[in-house]
């Protein structure tokens, strides 16, 4: 027998993480429900009484994103597994692809849609900015795309980009309509359905305060159609929605094993929305944004995104003049265990960005940040 190597045998303490209050892009800090939740024993992945717990989750998801689409299951990994599977199931090689790029994840859907040969046309504007709809009316009718992809919460800038109009405009010129809600689902007014929306993908680590480790999709009939019609299978095995829904559907057919703990704490942190309400929660969201926004105000600091189209659950705070932003974040990590975060590409230095999602989103973290923010500065 070989010889053990021993030299990264390490012995370690017990794990004991720092009391952080996460009021960054994400994560947000789990519900003491979710984490209860989380800690459940375990059955198998296809016991009996997990199987009714799928079945729970997909319906609070449906309640949760305002839709009645059959496919709407939490993919296994975090909300970048449910963006690729969303582009991956939607898009073959050659097909015409329209991408708002208006910040980070912009850019990634077009990485992504590259990737698997898409013939890509960006659509650009300001890091913050958003498209009108006749911006998005002369792009589809110019590139005639088989599916047009928005952000319609981008994490990096901290912009709400309307939908209204924008699914008629896609049926009218047999379009997918595909959307990024990982900032907004649970906190942000989203109407799938109303607004016909054919894909639409999420995380659980923002607004629904559970920890990272899901990706929530959805697919409606006219995204099912396109899968069905593809001329090539889907280029990626574990993110075939085709295969993968025969697990999450009637059949319950073996296809990997779920994160069965991860999928405890998602239907607890939805039980959590369905409990407040979808209205209550989005005016919770909406009031404790306002309390901060105003509170900056006082403090003589500005937010980057104007208040039409400001997200409610991740605000970017303009950076004064002769600041280190970076500094300022490490302080408040430091003094009070607050997280925030700088900006991301092109808006990196210029901006902090601030979460107020979910569980974090009450007053008092408000006004211990707004407090800290002022010493520290």
């Amino acid at each position: 027998m070989p010889t053990i190597n021993d030299t990264h045998r390490i012995s370690t303490t017990d794990l004991d993480t720092p009391p952080r209050l996460l009021l960054g892009p994400g994560p947000s800090n789990a519900h003491p429900r979710v984490l209860r939740a989380l800690s459940n024993r375990q059955v198998g992945h296809l016991d009996p009484a997990f199987l009714d717990i799928m079945g729970e989750v997909q319906e609070l998801l449906r309640y949760a994103w305002q839709t009645d689409n059959q496919v709407t299951i939490p993919v296994s990994g975090t909300g970048s597994a449910a963006m690729e599977a969303a582009v991956v199931n939607t898009v073959e090689a050659g097909d015409s692809v329209v991408i708002g790029v208006n910040g980070y994840f912009g850019e990634r859907l077009v990485d992504m849609a590259s990737r698997y040969g898409a013939d890509v046309h960006r659509l650009e504007k300001a890091w913050g900015g958003v498209f009108s709809l006749d911006e998005l009316a002369e792009a589809v009718e110019r590139h005639r795309p088989r599916v047009l992809m928005l952000v319609h919460a981008e994490t990096s800038t901290g912009a709400r980009q309307p939908l209204e109009g924008v699914g008629e405009l896609c049926r009218a010129n047999d379009c997918l309509l595909l959307i990024d809600t990982v900032t907004s689902l649970g906190g942000v007014p989203l109407f799938l359905d109303e607004w016909l929306v054919d894909a639409a993908y999420s995380g659980t680590q923002k607004c629904l305060s559970c920890p990272p480790g899901l990706g929530p999709l959805t697919l409606g009939p006219r995204a099912l159609e396109r899968l069905e019609a593809r001329r090539s299978k889907v280029p990626n095995w574990y993110l075939d929605v085709s295969a993968v829904v025969k697990y999450w559907g009637k059949e319950r057919t073996y296809h990997h094993t779920a994160p069965i703990n991860m999928n405890y704490g998602l239907r607890e942190a939805l039980r959590l929305v369905a409990e407040e309400g979808l209205e209550a929660r989005w005016e919770r969201h909406a009031r404790n944004a306002q309390m901060f926004w105003d509170g900056l105000a006082d403090m003589g600091l500005s937010c980057h995104v104007d208040a039409e189209h400001r997200l409610t659950s991740l605000t970017t705070v303009c950076v004064p003049d002769g600041v280190d932003s970076g500094a300022v974040a490490r302080e408040l990590l430091a003094r009070y265990n607050i997280e925030i975060a700088g900006g991301l590409g092109e808006l990196k230095g210029k901006v902090w960005r601030v979460g107020l999602m979910g569980f974090n989103s009450r007053p008092e973290n408000v006004r211990l940040l707004l407090a800290a923010l002022a010493e520290v500065l």
